[in-house]
């Protein structure tokens, strides 16, 4: 299986064919080609940097077999579209193609409490190869390979995120959502978790349309 990083929470997981975007959000700005080559969206809950509403909704008109999975509240913004869009939520499997998902979790982590929390899935690809958490540090009740690790955002505390690595136990974490870090940000959070920091894991910094098989 391949993965394509795109800029912040956004990657490509493509195996025998099949393609599925997770988290194309307005903070990408190659989404819509992304999109356009995709068989599926997955979508981990309804914030703007992890979902552009307008270049999903875009690609669904555009793309007549695309197929979207998100929260109730991604579906009901979207619309049906002859059942091409699904609710999913913990517990769910589904495949598309050559690829199966599990989804796990099911809020977004606390900025703050005067801010609601929205709901917020993780999807956990091929029976563990590759887990997506969205915005949560939510542990899956499943082997993990390799996790894609969020380092940025008004939510994100780092002791916090060393904590999470600790308790999923990757096998390799990528580093993502890290779009308010600068070089030196990303570099340092690498190091301070890393496998000469808190998890004795290393921490892959990479940039946006490079590819890693999984």
């Amino acid at each position: 299986m391949k993965l394509t990083k795109h800029t912040h929470a956004c990657v490509t997981v493509e195996k025998n064919g099949t393609r599925l975007v997770i988290d194309p959000g307005t903070f990408t700005p190659d989404a819509a080609d992304a999109l356009a080559q995709a068989h599926a969206v997955l979508i981990t809950h309804e914030h703007f940097d992890h979902f552009d509403e307008r270049a999903v909704a875009a690609a669904l008109q555009a793309q007549p077999d695309l197929r979207v999975f998100g929260t109730a509240s991604v579906a009901a913004t979207l619309g049906s579209h002859g059942g091409r869009v699904q609710a999913v939520a913990a517990g769910d499997t589904f495949t598309v193609g050559a690829i199966t998902a599990a989804v796990h979790g099911d809020r977004h982590a606390l900025i703050h409490p005067d801010i609601p929390c929205p709901d917020n899935v993780g999807y956990l690809l091929e029976g563990g190869a590759l887990y997506h958490p969205g915005d949560a540090y939510f542990v899956p009740d499943a082997p993990v390979r390799t996790l894609l690790l969020p380092t940025s955002g008004p939510w994100t505390k780092l002791g916090e995120a060393a904590d999470y690595v600790r308790a999923v136990k990757p096998e390799r974490v990528i580093q993502i959502h890290e779009l308010m870090l600068s070089d030196l940000g990303r570099h340092s959070t690498a190091n301070l978790l890393g496998e000469k920091g808190l998890t004795g894991i290393p921490i892959e910094l990479v940039e946006p349309g490079i590819d890693v098989q999984l």
